[in-house]
């Protein structure tokens, strides 16, 4: 009886452990594109700045941030 329940509650896990560990599906779009989020601003592929934007990233990378960090940051 031991043996029925114990495999009962393994199988039961099984089951359920196995549904929960589907990834998800990415569309075709989040797959396509190098999105972003910092400080509640996402940006979605290449960040086009300006000459006092990309000095913004220089000095930020400088100081310890990483540059797609510095490049969503200085976009604003």
């Amino acid at each position: 009886m031991t043996k029925i329940i114990a495999a009962g509650v393994l199988g039961a896990v099984t089951v359920f452990g196995a549904a929960g560990a589907v990834p998800a599906q990415a569309t075709a779009s989040q797959v396509t594109q190098d999105c972003r989020t910092y400080s509640g601003v996402k940006v979605c592929g290449e960040v086009q700045l300006t000459e006092q934007q990309k000095q913004c990233v220089q000095q930020a990378v400088q100081k310890g941030m990483s540059d797609r960090r510095a490049e969503v940051e200085c976009s604003r």
